[in-house]
């Protein structure tokens, strides 16, 4: 039997829905999984074909060529019922949106490098600014808002603290970060943001206010109301997704863990993988690979899931001195300052406009920041 592969392709296209990032994840289409997803959701052919505007005769000889393909069944049909996706479809189609949560940040990463050559190519008077953020769903409507005024946003997402060394080493104009509003203690992020900000040396602007909490099933079947809930569900074999090392959310969760008294290892214990970004956290949830993880809201909506608020926290865009009043940082502050972005921002669950645009004083800004570093304990 031929062996089947994966063969990736992109295209030139206008975008005139700049909604920022796609429903299911990084502006990546698939005809096998729209198809299936479109059965799903009415039950018919028919219907599906109507539904996307096609025939019905497309509609099924797509999906017998699928079948074909894949050597599997991929729908049941009974007559006088709806149709049903086989288990193999089923599983196809969460393993398919998991990888794509998975690799969201990467496609956008890859997109943008695309988008800047042609950018450059049509037009080498277009302002460009690199920017390296921790995982957020607010900035690709940021990036999209500011193509349409003439700057070029390359957002590449990363942790936060390998946003915060890929400024200290002039791989990017700007960078994101986030840290729990007020946070007075934070000896986790004295720790580890502290030492790459310098007060005049960089410059720190407001972007949003958003929440994280407990992404959970629909119905917070395991009545979780807090972290050590969480820890008390994972001491009984509940699986809790975390983020990667380096990633805010990470640092926010060994805070959180700190301030409640709670091992971190206790709530890891059952194994899941860390995941890179919010959605793949939120699509582990929906999977059933986890019952439980650390996200926003707007992720944990936009699976259908539960989610349970443990905190706000702001997220800053921060630059060297020197770029603050340069054009393409200008351009930035306006469009943060301006009706798009507070739209933007109160389209999304959990979000707010705070600060946005504003500079701000780093020392007032991070209160953690005027405590002396922690020292490093050795493992």
């Amino acid at each position: 039997m031929r062996q089947r592969g994966v063969h990736l392709q992109y295209r030139f296209e206008a975008r005139p829905d700049a909604g920022g990032p796609g429903q299911r994840g990084g502006d990546l289409d698939n005809p096998l999984f729209d198809l299936l997803l479109a059965l799903r959701e009415h039950g018919s052919i028919a219907q599906a074909a109507r539904a996307g505007g096609q025939s019905y005769r497309h509609l099924w000889g797509a999906l017998k060529r699928w079948e074909l393909q894949l050597g599997q069944p991929l729908v049941h049909w009974n007559k006088g019922h709806a149709a049903r996706l086989t288990p193999f479809a089923e599983r196809l189609l969460w393993a398919e949106t998991q990888a794509r949560a998975r690799l969201t940040p990467q496609i956008e990463a890859l997109r943008a490098d695309l988008e800047r050559v042609l950018a450059e190519a049509l037009d080498g008077t277009q302002l460009l600014l690199t920017v390296f953020a921790s995982h957020d769903l607010a900035l690709p409507h940021l990036r999209d808002q500011a193509a349409a005024e003439g700057l070029h946003v390359d957002l590449r997402f990363a942790g936060s603290v390998d946003a915060l060394r890929a400024l200290a080493a002039g791989r990017c104009t700007v960078a994101g970060f986030h840290v729990p509003v007020g946070d007075h203690g934070g000896a986790v992020f004295t720790r580890q943001l502290k030492p790459l900000l310098r007060p005049g040396r960089h410059k720190l602007m407001g972007c949003s206010r958003r929440r994280q909490g407990l992404i959970v099933a629909a119905g917070n079947p395991l009545a979780l109301a807090g972290l050590a809930d969480a820890a008390t569900a994972a001491a009984r074999g509940a699986r809790f997704v975390a983020r990667q090392a380096g990633s805010g959310t990470r640092l926010l969760l060994e805070h959180l863990c700190q301030a409640a008294g709670i091992p971190q290892a206790a709530l890891l214990a059952g194994g899941a993988a860390a995941e890179d970004s919010h959605l793949a956290v939120a699509a582990a949830v929906a999977s059933g690979s986890a019952e439980v993880g650390l996200g926003i809201e707007a992720a944990a909506q936009q699976f259908g899931l539960g989610f349970v608020p443990l905190v706000e926290e702001d997220y800053f865009l921060v630059c060297l001195r020197q770029a603050l009043d340069e054009p393409p940082l200008r351009a930035l502050r306006r469009l943060l300052q301006g009706p798009g972005w507070r739209s933007a921002l109160q389209a999304l669950p959990g979000y707010a406009a705070v600060h946005s645009g504003e500079v701000l004083s780093l020392t007032q800004a991070l209160p953690w920041w005027r405590f002396r570093t922690p020292r490093q304990v050795p493992a």
